[in-house]
């Protein structure tokens, strides 16, 4: 079994977007996943709740339980666990990465988040995990120049020492149209643009959690 931690410090990062769009993913590639939810708004659970397509299964916790659902999931023979984490507990951050084998860090192209992902960045490296960094929520590219606001804001985010996916999630409203429902947006199929850029990271971050690529584990600044 193989654990994602994903992690967005800034409220509004998109990141239990995010989390709920991979664990369906993961699940659509046939592997057995959980969404674990330690943020106390419990939005995985709401998603889920509308779902009526089978799996994956969103479990409510917090950090102190993480190992032991961790556990009880690798006991049960789940493939992928993924764990949404909350904003601002650093705690219970610092839980979910020691746990993960791979930490997605989800940022927006906005100074704030980049402010805040420096500081998260740091819980990584100190703990000597793998990364990697996905830029969430972007404007989208005119015939494939980026904004300004993009390339500066992935200049900014080589800087961290972490990967950053090539995969830019732009800012479309199917992401959250699908979780209305508890589907994702490869589900959906209204967006087929959303639905290969979502296919796309879930796919790229597949490679990097069950070893078909290897995300550098953070070093100690």
């Amino acid at each position: 079994m193989r654990t994602l931690g994903i992690i967005g410090r800034k409220g509004g990062s998109g990141k239990t977007t995010i989390a709920c769009h991979l664990a369906i993913g993961f699940h659509l590639r046939g592997r057995k996943t959980i969404l674990a939810d330690t943020d106390r708004q419990r939005s995985c659970i709401e998603v889920f709740r509308a779902r009526q397509n089978p799996g994956p299964e969103a479990l409510e916790t917090s950090g102190p339980k993480l190992f032991t659902l961790k556990t009880a999931a690798a006991s049960a023979g789940v493939d992928a666990f993924v764990i949404d984490t909350p904003a601002v507990l650093e705690e219970e951050v610092a839980q979910a990465v020691a746990l993960s084998d791979l930490c997605l860090l989800v940022v927006r192209p906005t100074f704030l988040d980049l402010a805040s992902a420096i500081r998260t960045s740091a819980i990584i490296k100190q703990l000597r995990k793998p990364g990697l960094v996905v830029l969430n929520q972007a404007p989208t590219a005119r015939e494939t120049i980026e904004p300004p606001i993009v390339r500066r804001s992935i200049e900014a985010l080589n800087l961290l020492k972490l990967p950053v996916a090539p995969i830019i999630i732009r800012g479309r409203t199917v992401y959250q149209t699908a979780l209305e429902s508890g589907r994702s947006a490869e589900e959906l199929g209204a967006d087929l643009v959303a639905a290969q850029e979502i296919a796309s990271l879930c796919a790229y971050v597949d490679r990097f959690l069950f070893g078909q690529t290897q995300a550098p584990a953070g070093e100690v600044s």
